[in-house]
């Protein structure tokens, strides 16, 4: 053993320290991510529109909302009054039974308070109420509705809502009182019709079409026929409600952006989006059915031509959502009708009274598929740069939605066998689309089938806006990348 090596007077002394002194200091921080669980998460939306949903099915199962209801066993009345409840928070328009004849006074007006907070947002109508009633909106509702909404700085939450809840309002009375002077003053909805019943009429209606919701209770007896069949050659009443329609489709958000912008190089990117898409669709919707419909019998062939383009800019904007109809669908063609699918699963905007996929989505999807075509890295429209999530978010949510789409029609067609291809894939797409146009069939559909179709038009109303959340809740930057490795595609 080597003796201690002994330093001498003068050495100098290095000092090694302890590879426990020397060690690096790991600290680690929980990653803060948005909670997709739980009655404290954004997930509150869908469960409030749920009880929402709840609470209509028991009003409309009174015995003072309903009519003949001898005649109707007691399944028969739930399932009734749970596929009405969920159409009109869904602001789908479907329906099972005529709404005028199936429900009182009072089951109408349940019917039209439930499409008005589907159309309005359940988050944005229980945070007005709040402020009506003089309560604060916390930390955590205005996170909420800020998820709900998509965008908004949380300082001026309050004020947002104010201003939607407003502009809401306010349009639907002008086109109260448009329909009222179409109705009314300036002719009659039917012979001898009071004021009252003219001003209810104009009411429901105007609300109905500026929430997209697509229910209608004209007695077919009176005015001529169902829907907006009796005038498909008012003009007038037909552009009244297109413009009510496409207002409630494009969303607060980009109405607001172009009366302070007002020129359209100033928009959002959002809002050009929007824009050009609605403008394309509508052009696009209106050609085809025109093309399709001009000399059929059963359809426009026998109005004048100012007539027919107005009936088919009229379905270009009812089709995405809305669900009125001057024509029968199940006489039309069916390329029309395969159109108007195409037209039901778009939709309308994002945080609109539309459902679908969206015209933000459809868009995006459309910028990347093309960017992708052209050899390019990056999507890029009028100057701006799509964010590489927001597209894979596209993709998801329409990806999503076509499995989602092919599943339920599967399990309609295994529920119910005897409908007819064609109808049942039109009914699943009006449906999941919130749109409520119908081949007929709605009133054929079986117990499980009402349930089915329920739960499309839920999932349609709610699904993408499910995704987004759950999305986001999740999204996380990931602090290393693997390796890159090729794989064959076509």
């Amino acid at each position: 053993m080597l003796p201690p090596i002994t330093p001498k007077p003068g050495d100098k002394v290095v000092r090694r320290p302890r590879q426990s002194e020397i060690a690096p200091v790991t600290i680690e921080v929980e990653r803060r991510t948005l909670s997709v669980r739980g009655p404290t998460s954004p997930m509150i939306l869908i469960y409030g529109f749920l009880g929402v949903i709840l609470i209509g099915t028991l009003l409309l199962l009174l015995p003072i909302a309903t009519q003949g209801d001898a005649e109707r066993g007691v399944a028969d009345r739930l399932t009734q009054a749970i596929f009405t409840a969920t159409s009109a928070v869904a602001v789908t328009g479907l329906v099972v039974v005529e709404t005028d004849v199936a429900w009182t006074r009072f089951g109408q007006t349940v019917i039209m308070a439930l499409f008005f907070v589907g159309g309005l947002g359940f988050m944005t109508g229980a945070a007005f109420l709040l402020m009506i009633v003089g309560q604060r909106l916390g930390l955590r509702g205005q996170l909420l509705i800020r998820a709900g909404l998509g965008e908004a700085q949380l300082g001026a939450i309050a004020s947002l809502v104010r201003k939607i809840v407003i502009f809401s309002v306010v349009t639907q009375l002008v086109g109260i009182v448009l329909l009222f002077l179409r109705w009314y003053v300036f002719g009659e909805l039917w012979e001898d019709i009071s004021v009252g019943e003219a001003l209810w009429q104009s009411t429901f209606h105007a609300i109905s079409a500026f929430n997209n919701a697509g229910f209608e209770i004209m007695p077919d007896a009176l005015v001529g026929g169902s829907s907006l069949q009796p005038f498909k050659a008012d003009i007038p009443l037909l552009l009244i409600m297109a413009g009510l329609i496409i207002i409630g489709g494009l969303s607060y958000f980009v109405l607001a952006d172009v009366v302070s912008k007002r020129r359209f190089g100033r928009l959002r990117l959002d809002s050009k989006l929007v824009l050009v898409g609605s403008v394309g669709l509508l052009v696009a919707g209106t050609a085809v059915f025109l093309a399709t419909e001009w000399s059929h019998p059963n359809s426009i062939g026998a109005q004048s031509v100012p007539e027919k383009v107005t009936d088919a800019f009229f379905h270009s904007a009812a089709a995405r959502t809305a669900g009125f109809s001057t024509v029968d669908y199940d006489g039309i063609t069916h390329a029309n009708n395969i159109g108007t699918e195409v037209l039901m699963f778009i939709g309308g905007a994002s945080a609109s009274a539309a459902g679908g996929i969206k015209i933000n989505t459809l868009m995006v999807i459309v910028i990347a598929g093309a960017a992708t075509l052209r050899g390019k890295r990056r999507a890029n429209a009028f100057g701006r740069e799509l964010p590489a999530e927001i597209v894979h978010r596209a993709m998801v949510v329409g990806a999503a939605a076509t499995v989602m789409l092919i599943a339920l029609f599967a399990a309609l067609v295994a529920i119910q066998p005897e409908l007819d291809f064609r109808q049942s894939l039109f009914e699943i797409v009006s449906a999941f689309g919130t749109v409520g146009l119908s081949t007929g069939v709605t009133g054929e559909l079986n117990t499980g089938g009402r349930i089915l179709v329920a739960v499309t038009m839920f999932l349609g109303r709610f699904g993408p806006l499910t995704l987004a959340l759950l999305m986001a809740g999740r999204e996380s930057n990931e602090p290393y990348r693997l390796a890159t490795e090729r794989v064959r595609i076509g």
